[in-house]
């Protein structure tokens, strides 16, 4: 058991932390604050960080799940982004080859459309030529009939060719969580559920830490650091607010939301990145027996922490879905599940929400408060290196201590470790086949390996631990995954299960469904929780189980419990 990274160490965890001078402390468990952790720690700093919410659980659990190459901004001729970017790609995918898988994506061209077929070709080849795309993976452009071959529910009126090229699907959530734990088996101090409060200062008016609240105690801590760098996502100007040194820079909010929907339903074969009649890209992309379909772009400044779908954004969707794809028939009773995420972009006078640069910015206040804000999940590791870059140059001006260079170029992060991505294949096949020495199936064993990486093994010990398990009720798959996610992954609540631990909530909601009272009473008894906490908890999992599937603004308690039952 990893009791440094345990949700029933948790507390205790934050006691000790109480007592140490850390070089960098991080606001915000996203992908930008994760990246940032694991960079400051590989070169030797002493390093914490605190997450108000789960870990991933803003806006890294909630993209189109895609390390993508931003084919997109070619459009906007933000040719260094693409660049970057593309590269970038390529070194996520080969440090974290469990979490991230090359998807060939077709991109449809209609006479009217966006892309003509000169212009796709030439954006793919100066895509493929920027982002130092691999001879295997580089664009191939296809015939009208050849794109209806790969994909027969295209829209053949008006349908003059397609583009081919690769991106990366990746599970968000999880690739964060792996960066995150990374980062904590060499050594940082990182903690969910604990919300920055206030800044703390030294006498030549610097920050010097925080004082974080536990949000699940309500018990206060002060935290100390030589440099706090606040990585909030779309809480990067709440943070600026309570530091004395304001900037004249802002974020903008847009919301995006992603449907998914069945393949029994829209048995889409092939990822697709297609028009809308509005002339907006979206992606439609099946995954693990569905298809989902997103994303929407409008501005947000409502509740951050619950983004949730409305039946308006929901009509988007389907209506795009009926614009590209016209046989298929889906209708709002087959939107199993869905989710909304706000992007925090770098406000940009008069611009529309899909107009507005991806690029990321740190900003240094008067108060030697560091920001880091915009940016691409792509990105996240090259962000970190820039940021650490310069803590690590404002350290030395201080004469304080001089650190290595960047180490993440060339480093597995958690369950990585699999000899890169030609070697994923292989050790999946060996450890379906170790699986049945532990009670598993060969299938459940091949999950395992694929969804944990070089960490299976532990979950393999939790599933021959099942043996001496007298009273539970799960079976011994589940009981491996939710050991796993509570002593190894800090996992707090049943929503951080079902949402962020295991995309279950997402993908496959009927899972959820199924095993959700089972889990509830086996945390109950594994942290020790109340009665008043336990049905907290339940009601908490209902409500994300309701937003999934009903629209914010058709929501009505009967709806909810109906639903739910």
């Amino acid at each position: 058991m990893n009791t440094h990274f345990s949700a029933s160490s948790r507390e205790e965890q934050l006691s000790k932390m109480m007592n140490e001078k850390y070089d960098v402390l991080v606001i915000g468990g996203g992908i930008t604050g994760a990246g940032i952790a694991l960079d400051a720690t590989l070169r030797g700093m002493k390093v914490a960080l605190v997450e108000m919410q789960d870990f991933a659980a803003g806006t890294s659990s909630r993209s189109t799940k895609l390390v993508h190459g931003g084919l997109r901004y070619l459009k906007q001729f933000q040719v260094g982004m693409v660049a970057e970017v593309g590269k970038e790609r390529a070194i996520v995918y080969e440090n974290g080859p469990h979490v991230t898988t090359p998807e060939w994506m077709m991109l449809p061209m209609h006479k009217g459309g966006t892309f003509g077929k000169r212009s796709a070709s030439l954006g793919l080849f100066v895509y493929d030529m920027l982002a130092g795309v691999k001879k295997s993976e580089r664009r191939k452009m296809l015939s009208a009939n050849e794109t209806s071959e790969r994909e027969p529910l295209v829209k053949k009126d008006g349908l003059t060719g397609g583009g081919y090229y690769v991106e990366y699907r990746t599970d968000d959530a999880r690739l964060t969580i792996e960066v995150i734990k990374a980062a904590a088996e060499h050594g940082a101090d990182i903690i969910n559920y604990t919300k920055a409060e206030e800044f703390l200062y030294d006498e030549n008016k610097k920050v010097s830490g925080i004082v974080a609240g536990d949000c699940l105690t309500n018990k206060m801590y002060h935290l100390h650091a030589r440099k706090v760098i606040n990585a909030a996502g779309p809480w990067v100007d709440q943070m600026i607010e309570k530091d004395y040194s304001k900037t004249n820079k802002q974020l903008r909010l847009t919301k995006g939301v992603h449907l998914v929907i069945d393949q029994s339903v829209f048995p889409l074969r092939q990822a697709i990145y297609f028009d809308t009649p509005d002339k907006r890209m979206v992606f439609a992309i099946p995954r693990d027996g569905k298809t989902y379909v997103g994303t929407t772009d409008t501005f947000f400044d409502q509740d951050l922490a619950h983004p949730k779908m409305t039946s308006e954004d929901r009509e988007y969707i389907l209506n795009a879905i009926h614009y590209m794809f016209p046989d298929v028939l889906v209708t709002e009773d087959d939107v199993e599940s869905s989710w909304a995420g706000v992007r925090p972009l770098i406000y940009e006078k008069g611009k529309d929400p899909s107009e507005i640069s991806r690029k990321d910015e740190i900003w240094e206040g008067e108060s030697g408060l560091l920001t880091m804000a915009g940016g691409k999940l792509t990105g996240y590791r090259k962000m970190a290196e820039s940021v650490v870059n310069l803590i690590a140059k404002r350290f030395k001006e201080d004469q304080y201590k001089v650190f290595s260079d960047c180490q993440t170029k060339k480093f597995p992060i958690s369950g990585g470790d699999v000899g890169g991505s030609k070697g994923l294949e292989p050790f999946v096949e060996t450890k379906a086949e170790e699986a049945t020495q532990y009670g598993l199936t060969k299938e459940e064993g091949r999950k395992l390996a694929a969804m944990y990486g070089s960490n299976v093994d532990k979950l393999f010990h939790y599933a021959k631990a099942f043996d001496m398990e007298k009273s539970t009720n799960l079976s011994r798959y589940v009981y491996a995954k939710i050991n796993y996610a509570i002593h190894e992954e800090m996992t707090v609540k049943p929503s951080d299960f079902f949402i962020r631990r295991t995309g279950a909530l997402f993908f496959d909601i009927d899972w959820v469904r199924t095993w959700k009272e089972q889990i509830l009473s086996y945390m109950k008894h594994e942290l020790a929780w109340t009665e008043k906490e336990t049905s907290h908890y339940r009601a908490e999992l209902e409500k994300e189980i309701c937003d999934a599937v009903i629209p914010v603004d058709l929501q009505t308690n009967k709806t909810a419990e109906r639903r739910s039952s």
